[in-house]
């Protein structure tokens, strides 16, 4: 089985403004003190010895945060651009909250965020386009590793996007995880199910 531990960056500007971060790369999304405190607190309870390797969002707010955790273990770290985030395209960088006041129709009222028909109006990505993407990583990583423990550093929605694909599911039914929560996944290298063992575990409650 590979054996994929999935952490979302550490909190950042942008998180505590209430700002839409999806690609953007700059002061806005970088980790604030209380990130690099989470990433810090990670590392010191969340072993890395036993993983092959890092691979990583090209972002700086989860390249900070992969630094912090590897600090120790010194594995290998891999960029891919399969990781990033979502584009919400002309959205990025906007205020959550200013949106669902002028489209309240694209936002569920429930859990405050968009539906997925919300990329026809922003531009960006689908929710479908995101979730293509990290099929595909996680096909290639299981036939390069199909044994092995893999640490993948990336974003919220990235990560809902692997649960999602995990358990077949689709829209708001899984929702994004809290910064610097692990979410582990196993998967089986000749038939590529997947199982979702945990979901948004904080480091209080992380067992691997």
């Amino acid at each position: 089985m590979t054996e994929l531990y999935l952490v979302r960056h550490g909190r950042t500007f942008a998180n505590e403004a209430g700002l839409k971060q999806g690609q953007i790369n700059d002061e806005r999304t970088y980790l604030n003190e209380t990130g690099r405190k989470q990433a810090q607190k990670l590392a010191q309870q969340f072993d890395l010895a036993g993983f092959t390797k890092i691979y990583v969002s090209p972002l700086k707010r989860t390249l900070d945060t992969a630094t912090i955790l590897n600090q120790k273990a010194h594995l290998p770290v891999t960029t891919d651009d399969r990781l990033l985030e979502i584009s919400y395209g002309k959205w990025d960088g906007q205020y959550n909250q200013v949106l669902m006041e002028q489209y309240p129709q694209l936002f569920s009222p429930l859990v405050k965020d968009v539906k997925p028909q919300y990329f026809e109006t922003a531009g960006g990505e689908s929710f479908a386009d995101v979730e293509k993407r990290v099929a595909a990583f996680t096909k290639d990583v299981v036939r390069t590793y199909p044994n092995e423990k893999i640490l993948v550093v990336t974003h919220g929605f990235t990560v809902r996007s692997f649960a999602i694909n995990a358990v077949k599911s689709a829209g708001l039914a899984i929702l994004e995880p809290d910064n610097c929560s692990v979410s582990k996944i196993l998967i089986d290298p000749n038939s590529l199910t997947q199982n979702l063992v945990y979901y948004n575990r904080s480091v209080t409650g992380l067992k691997k």
